[in-house]
C-alpha cells in the first residue's frame, strides 16, 4: 500500500509540473501570439493527442520532449522579445552594429590572415563606402552588386551601402560566363563591385552585361591602372573619402530589402533570395538563441560569406551581438583544427561535406588541442557523426536545416546524433507530404512516415513570411496551397525528411533525388554517405539512370585522381551494408567532381550523361550476376538496353 501511494503521490508531482509548464507556456504564447492563436494551438495539441491514441504513451513522449521543448521555448521567446524591439525601433543592421561600436570600439570585430579588425574600424570603412556611393549619386532602392572573396571588406562594403539604403547582390566570386551574366542580370544590378582576383571573369562577360552599369574595381593595395574596363578605382575613392556616416535624406528601415543572396545552383542557375534587414537579424539571431551562441564567442568562418551561413548566420554574430569572426579566405581541411587552435575559436561553422573532407585528414596528436565548445552547422551525415565528434573531441553539435529563401527552420538544440532538429510532439507538426486526402488537403506525416518539409506562410508573423526571390514566378513554384485548411498556403522546401517518435527530424533526400528500382525506393543521400565511407571519404555522389522497365537503376560517380580506388572492397563492402536493390548497378570514375560555393556536389549533368561508354570518356564498370564490377564495353551496354544482360 506504501508503494501505491508512494507511486500516486509521484505520478501527482508529474502531472503538477506537466500542469504547470503547460500553463506558462499557454501564457507565454498568449501575450506574444495573441489569444485566438492560443485557441488554435490548443484545439491542435487535442487533435494530436488524440491522434497518438492518447493514454499512458503520449504521456510518455510528453514527459521526454518537455525539458527539450520547453528549454526551446524560453530561448524562442528571448529571440522573439529582440526581434520585437528591433521592429518596434525600426532600426536597420547599420543602426544595431552602431550599438556595438559604441559598447565596445576598441574590441576586435574580425580576424583576417593575422590582422585584426576592430568594431571601430569596420564602422569607419563602412562609413567611407557610403558616402563614395552617396557622392555618386546612388540612393535608397538601387542595386550594386558585390562578387568578392572572403575577407572583412566584402562585409564593410554592403554594410556600408546598407546605410543608404542600397541592395547588394552577393554573387558567387567561383562564377564566369553564362552563370554570371545570369547572377548579375537577375540582381538588377547598376553598379557592380569586384576585387582583382576575379578580374578576367568580369573582363570576360564585360561586352555582355547592359551598357549602364558602372564597374568599380577593387584590390587590397592602391592600383591606378585601368584594366581597360572604363572601371572605377574604388580602393583609390575609398582612401580619399571622409569615415563619418554618410547623411541620409531617406530612413532606411527594418522591413526594406538589405541583399539578395542567392541558392547554390545544384539543381539549376542560382536564383537571387531577398534579404530584408529584419529577415538578416532573425536569421543570426535566431541560430543565437536557440544554441547558446554568447557574445564573447569567437567564431572560425571558412565558408562563401556570399551565402547565408557564413554571411549571415556567422557575420551576423559580429554586427548585432559583438562577437569576434576569424575570417579565412577559402576552406581547407587540412588547416581546419590548425586555424581554431591558432585563434583560439570557441565555435566552430561548417556546411556540406567539410567534415567528411576534415575526417579524410590523418589523424595527428593535436586534434583535440582546441577550445571549441560547439560546432555548428549543416550537412553534418549521421554515419560519420560520432566518428568526428569523438576524434576532434567536439562538447556539442548544433546541426541546423533551412534555405536560404525558405520560411521553414528547425536546429537541434539538445546534441541529438544524427538530428537535424526537431518538431514538438505535444504539439502538432507541420510538416507533410503534398499528398491530397478526399478533402484536397495535405496529409500530415506520421513518426517513421517520410514526408516532404514545408513551411506554413504567415506575411503578418517574421517568424513565418515567405520574402521568396526577386523573380516572382520563380517564388510561386515554391509554395502550395490548401495545405492543412482552405486559403492557407505554405513554403515547399524540397526535402525529404522523417520524424521519429520524439519529434527529433533527420534528413532523407531530396524529393528529385530519391528513385525507384525494382519496386523499391532508393534514398541517393544514405547510399551516398555508405559509399564514401567505404572509399575513404573520397567524393562520391549517387543518382538513378534510365537501364530497364524495373525503373532507374543506381550509379555512382566517385573521384578517384590517383588510379587507387578498389572497385572490389567497394562491392564487397555494399555488400554487407547495403539491400541489393540499392547497391548502385554502374560505377563512373571521375578526375574532377564539381561543387557549389556551399560544398554540395552537383549530379545534374552526371545523371543527364547516363551510362553510355560512346559519350562518356571517363572509366565505366557495371555489377555483373557474380555481384563484382566489371568494365563497361560498347557490346555489354548495348546487350544491357537490349534486355539481354539483366541487372
Amino acid at each position: 500500500r506504501k508503494h501505491s501511494v508512494r507511486r500516486a503521490l509521484r505520478t501527482a508531482r508529474v502531472m503538477f509540473a506537466i500542469i504547470g509548464v503547460l500553463a506558462a507556456s499557454s501564457a507565454l504564447v498568449w501575450y506574444f501570439m495573441g489569444w485566438m492563436f492560443l485557441i488554435q494551438l490548443i484545439l491542435v495539441a487535442i487533435v494530436a493527442y488524440l491522434a497518438a491514441g492518447g493514454g499512458f504513451r503520449w504521456l510518455y513522449i510528453a514527459l521526454r520532449t518537455v525539458p527539450r521543448d520547453v528549454t526551446a521555448l524560453i530561448r524562442f521567446v528571448g529571440l522573439m522579445l529582440q526581434v520585437r524591439s528591433h521592429h518596434r525601433n525600426n532600426l536597420n543592421i547599420g543602426d544595431i552594429f552602431r550599438q556595438q561600436v559604441a559598447k565596445h570600439p576598441n574590441k576586435v570585430c574580425f580576424i583576417f590572415e593575422n590582422t585584426e579588425w576592430t568594431f571601430a574600424q569596420v564602422e569607419e570603412y563602412s562609413n567611407k563606402i557610403g558616402n563614395v556611393f552617396k557622392n555618386h549619386g546612388y540612393q535608397k532602392g538601387d542595386t550594386v552588386g558585390l562578387m568578392m572573396e572572403n575577407r572583412p571588406e566584402f562585409v564593410c562594403i554592403w554594410l556600408g551601402l546598407s546605410k543608404l539604403g542600397i541592395i547588394t547582390p552577393l554573387i558567387n566570386y567561383n562564377l564566369c560566363l553564362h552563370p554570371l551574366i545570369h547572377s548579375i542580370t537577375i540582381g538588377n544590378c547598376q553598379a557592380l563591385i569586384f576585387s582583382s582576383e576575379v578580374t578576367e571573369a568580369v573582363k570576360d562577360v564585360s561586352s555582355s552585361l547592359p551598357s549602364s552599369i558602372t564597374l568599380y574595381r577593387w584590390s587590397p593595395v592602391s592600383n591606378n591602372e585601368s584594366i581597360g574596363l572604363e572601371e572605377k578605382n574604388l580602393k583609390t575613392l575609398i582612401d580619399e573619402a571622409p569615415s563619418s556616416p554618410p547623411i541620409v535624406t531617406e530612413k532606411t528601415g527594418y522591413h526594406d530589402r538589405l541583399l539578395y543572396i542567392y541558392t547554390s545552383g545544384t539543381t539549376g542557375l542560382p536564383k537571387a533570395a531577398v534579404i530584408t534587414h529584419s529577415r538578416f537579424v532573425f536569421v543570426a539571431a535566431a541560430i543565437a538563441w536557440m544554441v547558446g551562441f554568447r557574445p564573447d564567442d569567437r567564431f572560425y568562418v571558412a565558408q562563401p560569406l556570399y551565402h547565408t551561413a557564413g554571411g549571415a548566420m556567422s557575420v551576423g554574430q559580429a554586427l548585432i551581438f559583438g562577437s569576434c569572426i576569424v575570417i579565412r579566405k577559402k576552406f581547407s581541411a587540412s588547416a581546419y583544427f590548425t586555424d581554431i587552435k591558432k585563434y583560439e575559436c570557441t565555435i566552430g561553422q561548417y556546411i556540406g561535406e567539410m567534415c567528411r573532407y576534415i575526417l579524410a585528414v590523418p589523424p595527428t596528436p593535436k586534434d583535440k588541442e582546441h577550445k571549441l565548445r560547439m560546432i555548428y552547422g549543416n550537412g553534418l551525415r549521421p554515419q560519420i557523426w560520432t566518428q568526428f565528434v569523438e576524434r576532434f573531441k567536439i562538447p556539442k553539435v548544433a546541426e541546423f536545416y533551412g534555405a536560404t529563401e525558405g520560411n521553414a527552420n528547425i536546429v537541434n538544440i539538445d546534441n541529438k546524433v544524427g538530428a537535424i532538429g526537431f518538431v514538438s510532439r505535444i504539439i502538432h507538426a507541420e510538416t507533410g507530404e503534398p499528398l491530397r486526402n478526399a478533402k484536397e488537403l495535405c496529409i500530415p506525416c506520421k513518426p517513421g512516415e517520410p514526408g516532404v518539409f514545408i513551411g506554413k506562410i504567415n506575411p503578418n508573423n517574421p517568424t513565418r513570411a515567405f520574402l521568396g526571390y526577386v523573380n516572382q514566378k520563380e517564388s510561386q513554384k515554391k509554395i502550395v496551397h490548401n495545405v492543412f485548411s482552405r486559403g492557407d498556403s505554405a513554403f515547399i522546401s524540397g526535402d525529404i525528411l522523417i520524424s521519429d517518435e520524439l519529434g527529433y527530424l533527420y534528413f532523407k533526400d531530396r524529393t528529385g533525388d530519391t528513385f525507384r528500382w525494382k519496386g523499391e525506393n532508393v534514398s541517393t543521400s544514405e547510399v551516398e554517405a555508405i559509399i564514401s565511407n567505404l572509399v575513404d571519404y573520397r567524393d562520391a555522389v549517387v543518382y538513378g539512370v534510365e537501364a530497364s522497365l524495373e525503373g532507374k537503376a543506381g550509379m555512382t560517380a566517385i573521384l578517384d585522381q590517383d588510379d587507387t580506388l578498389n572497385l572490389t572492397t567497394l562491392a564487397d563492402g555494399m555488400k554487407k551494408a547495403l539491400p541489393a536493390y540499392a547497391r548502385p548497378q554502374f560505377v563512373r570514375v571521375l578526375r574532377k567532381v564539381d561543387m557549389t560555393g556551399t560544398f554540395k556536389l552537383v549530379k545534374k549533368d552526371l545523371q543527364h550523361d547516363g551510362f553510355d561508354p560512346v559519350t562518356i570518356k571517363d572509366k565505366l564498370y557495371y555489377l555483373n550476376p557474380s555481384g563484382t564490377y566489371e568494365h563497361l564495353t560498347e557490346d555489354i551496354y548495348s546487350r544491357i538496353v537490349a534486355g539481354k544482360i539483366r541487372l
